[in-house]
């Protein structure tokens, strides 16, 4: 992954006002594409950086917020449709029910100091990985650094099931699935799930 970087004064992306407007006005725009599986290349090396932030970002940002919603997903990384670019949505509720919409490019994990490293072992699941679920640890609060669709620096903060998306979304872009950190007895409980289950969306057949 990207070098980190210590947390220091930020200021943080308001991502909640407007939160619904802001998703239906990108999904509105936007196409359905089918998502990528465990297995598909594009999923398992780490995506290239955002370097145009030009017409055809904003059209794909459109269609991964349609494709996110169709999925019923709460977070969507470029690779899970197929596009090898650092840049992931979301559209999440952290644990007191607010409701945080937005994109970032290019984002890199900030290092967090170890009083703020309070580990949540709750479920987690993917939409590249259908209809499994397991538990993993990740800190309850994560601080990310990106760029927004404009080229500008931005910072992102979450908490709780937020926080564990932004971090879910990032390993994405760096090739590293949620199971690439499971065991390997849960990896395989999670496939075999995955096996037995019938995704609710299109996906893309790993020929």
């Amino acid at each position: 992954m990207s070098q980190q970087h210590t947390e220091q004064q930020l200021d943080f992306v308001d991502d909640v006002t407007d939160a619904a407007d802001r998703e239906s006005a990108h999904r509105e725009r936007g196409t359905v594409r089918p998502i990528t599986v465990v297995g598909n290349p594009v999923l398992h090396r780490e995506c290239k950086d955002v370097t145009a932030f030009d017409d055809s970002l904003l059209a794909l940002v459109d269609d991964m917020f349609a494709s996110q919603r169709a999925a019923e997903g709460v977070g969507l990384a470029a690779n899970q449709i197929g596009v090898d670019l650092k840049v992931f949505v979301y559209d999440c509720a952290d644990d007191d029910d607010v409701r945080h919409v937005g994109a970032l490019c290019n984002p890199v994990l900030v290092e967090l100091p170890a009083d703020r490293r309070r580990l949540d072992d709750s479920n987690e699941g993917c939409l590249s990985v259908p209809g499994a679920y397991m538990e993993l640890a990740r800190p309850d609060y994560a601080v990310v650094r990106g760029q927004d669709l404009q080229g500008n620096p931005v910072v992102l903060q979450g908490t709780g099931y937020f926080a564990r998306c932004l971090q879910h979304e990032t390993d994405h872009l760096y090739g590293r699935l949620y199971i690439d950190r499971l065991s390997k007895r849960d990896r395989k409980d999670v496939m075999r799930q995955m096996a037995e289950a019938t995704p609710k969306f299109e996906t893309v057949p790993n020929d």
